[in-house]
C-alpha cells in the first residue's frame, strides 16, 4: 500500500494585527530618516503594508 502524502499547509507568520503594528513602525521611520535611499525603500514598503489591511 502506498500512500501520497501532502505538504503541510505553512502557517502564517504574521497576524493581521502584526501588519498594522509594523506599517506604524515604518511611517515612524520615515518621518525621521534623512536617507533617501531608505525613505524610498521603506516608503513603498509602507504602501504595500496598506494593501494588506
Amino acid at each position: 500500500m502506498t500512500t501520497t502524502s501532502q505538504p503541510e499547509r505553512s502557517r502564517a507568520v504574521f497576524s493581521q494585527e502584526d501588519f498594522g503594528l509594523i506599517r506604524t513602525a515604518i511611517g515612524h521611520y520615515l518621518e525621521h530618516t534623512k536617507d533617501e535611499t531608505e525613505r524610498r525603500k521603506f516608503g513603498n514598503l509602507y504602501h504595500r503594508l496598506g494593501r494588506v489591511d
